[in-house]
């Protein structure tokens, strides 16, 4: 079970101080102007914000998935855009981690951890989300370089981006035939153009094209063949950061409810004092509450690469993006006509929540993962109750459904989503 520890608690009151005393004051002004706050970013790196989760050795914090997700919960409940900033460093971060030598790690990571760079993962095409194993993109071989062309959008950072993480392919259909290359942002043929969002301001989504981009072999990640697998890994280990990214959001919505109800009046007395206000009040804490178990026992998984992870790590992102949705919306309802101004946070809360439903694998998809986990893990196990299941045996077997082999051969049609 995941418990933050003293010492814990006290980074995520310093991260609390940081997030109300230089990120609260300027809020507004980004959501307004939906530039990139290059101040922020530029206060996080000082911090040690950026690289919080990365490992010490590549110039990041070395802290692990639990106070990662502490983090960017904190970040979150004031600006889901500057808790962006933290997630895409992990994002774009992983698959060299996962996949990449250790020259490549040092050569890649260590400039997004200070801040120096920005880097965003490419996966996603206009043609290609929930089937990533169905990529267009190419990369072939010319000698000693890679030669790149094809098109992704829904790429958060890819108007910053100085490091991409393409996804293309190098072989036959299917996922065996896909790798993972490291493309600079300003190698010549690269181009993007940038997508406006209804959430999330000053994100930097964008849509990027590959028009013969030559690299160096040696920025292939891993093996040729193995982009897939480690498109995979990823979202299971970045997938509990969009859930707390939701609860944070989530949260920060109700505490506005609650301050806003505990003072302004209605029949004589404050909105608190009515009964159908506190129930409201009651259900948005206590579903906050559930998400963040959730994610934070999916990021404790995480941690102990336990088996579970993967269907955890989507029950969570699942669970905490729908709660942030229905609790931002109820925060508005709070508010009254209030909660529809932009004078007040609300509303952009409702707006930012309404992506996390979405990027990093839309939540129907989620629910595919999660019930091909449950028959993986139900596999060959005897029906609970044989006496009141008529075939139970066939199901418990494989019959009528697809084996847990099977399944772990066939390639999972997972969405990269808008974070890709």
């Amino acid at each position: 079970m995941w418990r933050l520890t003293d010492e814990q608690r006290e980074q995520r009151e310093h991260i609390r101080e940081v997030v109300l005393e230089q990120i609260r004051p300027r809020v507004r002004e980004i959501d307004e102007s939906g530039d990139y706050p290059y101040d922020i970013h530029e206060i996080l790196a000082a911090e040690g914000l950026l690289g919080f989760a990365i490992p010490d050795e590549y110039g990041g914090g070395g802290h692990a998935e639990v106070m990662s997700c502490a983090l960017i919960e904190e970040l979150a409940k004031i600006s889901g855009t500057v808790s962006l900033m933290s997630a895409y460093v992990v994002l774009t971060a992983l698959p060299i981690l996962i996949a990449g030598s250790e020259e490549q790690k040092e050569q890649f990571v260590s400039p997004l951890t200070s801040g120096e760079k920005f880097g965003c993962y490419c996966v996603t095409e206009p043609h290609v989300g929930s089937d990533p194993a169905g990529l267009q993109t190419t990369a072939e071989r010319h000698g000693d370089s890679w030669v790149i062309n094809g098109e992704k959008r829904f790429i958060g950072n890819a108007g910053i981006g100085d490091i991409h993480v393409v996804f293309a392919r190098t072989g036959d259909p299917g996922a065996g035939g896909i790798s993972v290359f490291v493309v600079p942002g300003d190698a010549p043929g690269v181009s993007v153009t940038e997508l406006r969002t209804m959430g999330m301001p000053g994100w930097k989504l964008g849509a990027p094209k590959y028009e013969n981009v030559e690299i160096p072999a040696e920025n292939l990640l891993g093996e040729e063949g193995t982009g897939f697998r480690t498109a995979m890994m990823t979202f299971d280990r970045s997938r509990p950061t969009v859930a707390a990214q939701a609860v944070g959001v989530a949260q920060g919505a109700v505490d506005l409810a609650l301050d806003y109800t505990t003072r302004r009046e209605a029949f004589g007395q404050p909105l608190f004092g009515h009964e159908g206000v506190q129930f409201k009040l009651a259900d948005m804490e206590a579903d906050v509450a559930a998400a963040r178990a959730l994610t934070f026992q999916a990021a404790t998984f995480v941690e102990q690469q336990d088996e579970r992870m993967s269907k955890l790590s989507s029950m969570a992102k699942m669970v905490a993006s729908d709660t942030a949705m229905r609790v931002t919306t109820e925060a508005v309802q709070l508010l009254g006509g209030n909660g529809y101004l932009k004078d007040f946070p609300a509303e952009r809360m409702m707006r930012d929540a309404k992506v996390l439903q979405i990027y990093e694998g839309a939540n129907e998809i989620q629910k595919l993962v999660i019930a091909r986990q449950m028959m993986k893990q139900a596999g060959g196990r005897d029906p609970i109750w044989p006496e009141v299941m008529p075939g139970a045996e066939g199901v418990a077997s494989g019959k009528g459904a697809a084996s847990p082999q099977e399944q772990e051969e066939a390639p999972e049609k997972e969405t990269a989503g808008t974070a890709a």
